[in-house]
């Protein structure tokens, strides 16, 4: 090799690519751009957030493994030149960074990560409408334990994290289907651990359409009816309300008189008895001490009745007024909430069409209804049970079951209505032979896809969803998120962003390999499938000889290598096909 191109022995091969990928998209420069305010000694903040990506692009369980592993990662200077560094900090340095972050540093961190990935969105949503018509997102949540003993981690809280309770945080995570990557994340956002899916549901939703900046045309007919509807109903509860004061108010009269009776009855029987006391009359069963006693008895039971009447009217009109109450709260909600769908209907100057697939974590009646109204087409699962004892009890009379798959079977009904939806939507009814126990679930649809004449075609659909499970899966065991390598809520929030960051950046870079490296190893060739695994947890850690070039570097693995007798020449350029600005609402 020449004395202009030294060769240099890295261990962490891929991390060198990387590096020069990072290069190309402009990564470095806008991390480095972000202003700090924790000052530089030896090395500046900006890096040892760099070195922080780094970490988690190569998989690494903690962050001391940055100096502590076989190979350290900071004492490669293959790796830091092809990040454009001079060198890397030890980890107690970038631990120290991160923990003196403020959460408006790491939220400015994000957002840089947001404009790198714009534009790759922006080109993945252009092919994904012109390849099927619409765009389709998955939503989930999904927990981060810490130790049920640590005190040290900020805001966890006990909630339901695999298969038990436990200590830590959940992540809502949003995804969209990617044409050319299979999976794109688009967003994470971290919660205390006894948040619940059902509580995400519209954060997840709007979230997505800021990501990519487009939306559904809102249903605005449908929930103006809903809301017409609704105010008819409420004039039923102001009726109700309305007589049962009026009953309350008469009862009030008539307990007065029936007091101010009984006071001057006892007044009567006293003389009475006073009088037949004095002439020592004796009291018979008619006379008129007996019947003054009569009509006494008769008034202190009248005005029992009257008392418990009245409690029962005051608790019968707390409990209406109640009820319309929250009706009317609920008008006003909706009222609100189509004035805001007719606003951004107006502004909405290219409406597309979307899917929107959630477990049954978040099916909840008025999540559902809100994704219908936002113009989504849905495909979910009922939360808890509020549809599938219904569907099980139709399900017993003579019904022609569809085979779907080895041990599942469903049976549909188009359109329904429900007493307690305000929308008709599809439903069906799974049954599952699990051993000598039948299982069933119910899937619900909303939209224009004939999913009761193709239950087949329905049944995969929903659960291609496993795609965002999969990417789960993804981020805990090759992105070490199921370990958390920081202490504060700011850099937690960063960790998340950098993992989801990193899985896209991964794909990506699958693609620019693929497209000027003919030696890449064939797997990797599915920029869908690019085995992030094998790239991450192998082929960041293995040795290869580098030669630095002018506009990049050729990358030789070593004999010692899975990869050996490979070689990668990447140049730190790479283009992608910006979407037309019409594309755009003005909405965002």
């Amino acid at each position: 090799m020449s004395e202009k191109h030294p060769e240099t022995l890295t261990h962490h091969a891929m991390l060198v690519v990387w590096g020069q990928f990072a290069q190309s998209i402009g990564l470095i420069d806008k991390l480095q751009s972000v202003a700090l305010h924790q000052k530089t000694v030896e090395h500046s903040p900006q890096r040892k957030i760099l070195e922080f990506l780094v970490a988690i692009l190569a998989g690494l369980e903690h962050l001391q493994d940055l100096s502590r592993a076989a190979h350290p990662i900071d004492q490669d200077q293959a790796v830091a030149k092809a990040w454009g560094q001079t060198g890397w900090a030890d980890y107690s340095g970038v631990s120290r960074t991160l923990a003196g972050l403020t959460l408006a540093e790491a939220e400015q961190i994000a957002a840089g990560l947001e404009e790198i990935t714009r534009p790759i969105l922006a080109e993945e949503v252009m092919l994904a409408l012109r390849s099927s018509g619409r765009l389709t997102y998955d939503g989930d949540l999904t927990g981060r334990p810490v130790s049920n003993t640590s005190t040290t981690y900020p805001g966890v809280a006990y909630g339901h994290m695999g298969d038990g309770l436990q200590l830590g945080y959940q992540a809502a995570m949003v995804s969209l289907h990617s044409p050319t990557y299979g999976r794109s994340w688009l967003s994470v956002t971290p919660h205390p651990g006894d948040t619940i899916s059902c509580t995400q549901a519209e954060a997840m939703l709007r979230v997505a359409e800021a990501r990519t900046g487009l939306r559904p045309w809102r249903r605005t007919d449908l929930l103006g009816e809903w809301i017409g509807a609704m105010v008819v109903e409420g004039q039923k509860y102001q009726v109700k309300v309305q007589a049962t004061q009026a009953a309350l108010e008469s009862a009030q009269i008539r307990l007065a008189e029936t007091r101010q009776q009984l006071v001057e009855q006892r007044g009567v029987v006293f003389e009475l008895a006073t009088y037949y006391q004095e002439r020592q009359r004796p009291e018979r069963p008619y006379s008129t001490l007996a019947k003054a006693r009569q009509r006494l008895g008769m008034l202190e039971r009248r005005l029992g009745r009257l008392e418990k009447q009245l409690l029962k009217l005051e608790h019968q009109l707390h409990h209406r007024e109640q009820r319309w109450g929250l009706h009317q709260a609920a008008v006003h909600q909706l009222s609100r909430r189509l004035e805001q769908f007719e606003l951004e209907n107006r502004t909405n100057l290219c409406p597309i069409q979307a899917d929107f697939r959630l477990d049954a974590g978040f099916g909840t009646r008025e999540n559902v209804a809100l994704a219908i109204e936002m113009g989504y087409e849905v495909y979910t699962k009922p939360y808890s049970d509020w549809l599938t004892p219904r569907l099980k009890r139709r399900a017993k009379e003579p019904t022609l079951w569809t085979r779907i798959g080895g041990n599942a079977e469903m049976v549909a009904w188009k359109s329904q209505r429900f007493p307690d939806f305000p929308y008709p939507i599809d439903v069906a009814l799974e049954r599952f032979q699990t051993g000598q126990t039948q299982r069933h679930a119910t899937l619900i649809h909303f939209g224009s896809d004939p999913v009761t004449s193709d239950l087949s075609g329905w049944f995969h659909r929903y659960n291609a969803r496993q795609l965002i499970e999969a990417g789960i899966k993804e981020g805990k065991n090759v992105f070490a998120m199921h370990h958390l390598k920081v202490r504060s809520a700011p850099a937690i929030f960063l960790q998340e962003q950098f993992a989801v960051f990193a899985a896209n950046f991964v794909r990506w870079a699958a693609r620019w390999l693929t497209e000027q490296c003919p030696q890449i190893p064939s797997g990797w060739r599915n920029t869908v499938q690019p085995k992030v695994k094998e790239q991450v947890k192998v082929a960041a850690h293995t040795s290869a000889w580098v030669n630095w070039q002018d506009h990049g570097c050729l990358l030789m693995f070593t004999d010692h290598s899975l990869f050996a007798g490979l070689s990668l020449s990447v140049k730190k350029q790479w283009g992608v096909q910006l979407p037309l600005p019409f594309s755009k609402s003005e909405f965002f």
